[in-house]
């Protein structure tokens, strides 16, 4: 049985970090977007491994079932090919500051790998409450100890919606027009150079009226 418990892990843990190297190198936004959602069901399959059925289930419901979908959203009204200018400017900042951040995540690796080296030889961990990751002891949790946290979170995603709408309302005094004059315009066409040369003509040749 915990042969099948390790194998379950190193699944959900090889799983994880192929759909975060998907995001990361896919040049694909669509596929960038199918790596998040294998990370996050990774994730998700992680949490039921320590016995957190709850956080389970809101990684399911919220992220991959609202964020990812969101993320197609905006990947759609985009287009699926649009892509940033290269900017070669800054090149050496950001392979920097890239090795910088991977050297630390392999520090932190390190860490967790000694000290669970270190737990082995210790005491085994006690058995967890059966209700732990229940809604129940979540939700005392959410609205006692951590409130404040949980109302900056908050007013964090209201910060992140108003620069959205901010973002999608795009430059200001520009009018757009509406669907009667879009319509209108399409059904005009542009004029063209025959007419606008016979109309020439036409004025040309009309005698003036002396009165």
């Amino acid at each position: 049985m915990a042969a099948l418990g390790t194998a379950y892990f190193y699944l959900c843990a090889l799983t994880a970090v192929a759909g975060a190297l998907g995001v990361v190198v896919s040049k694909n936004p669509i596929r960038g977007a199918m790596g998040l959602l294998l990370t996050i069901l990774s994730i998700a399959g992680l949490f039921l491994a320590l016995h957190a059925q709850f956080l389970a289930a809101v990684q399911l419901i919220v992220y991959a079932g609202a964020i990812v979908v969101l993320f197609l959203f905006v990947i759609m009204l985009l287009g699926p090919s649009a892509s940033t200018p290269s900017d070669r400017n800054g090149l050496l900042t950001r392979a920097l500051s890239g090795g910088l951040f991977g050297l630390v995540g392999l520090a932190a690796i390190a860490a967790v790998a000694s000290a669970a080296a270190e737990a082995k030889r210790s005491l085994p961990m006690p058995q967890p409450d059966p209700s732990f990751g229940g809604i129940e002891p979540i939700g005392s949790a959410l609205f006692s100890d951590t409130l404040v946290a949980f109302e900056l979170s908050s007013a964090l995603l209201m910060v992140a919606v108003i620069g959205a709408i901010a973002v999608a309302k795009g430059r200001q005094g520009t009018k757009s027009l509406t669907k009667n004059e879009l319509e209108v315009a399409r059904m005009a066409g542009p004029p063209s150079s025959g007419s606008s040369a016979k109309k020439r003509k036409t004025r040309r040749s009309t005698p003036h009226d002396p009165g």
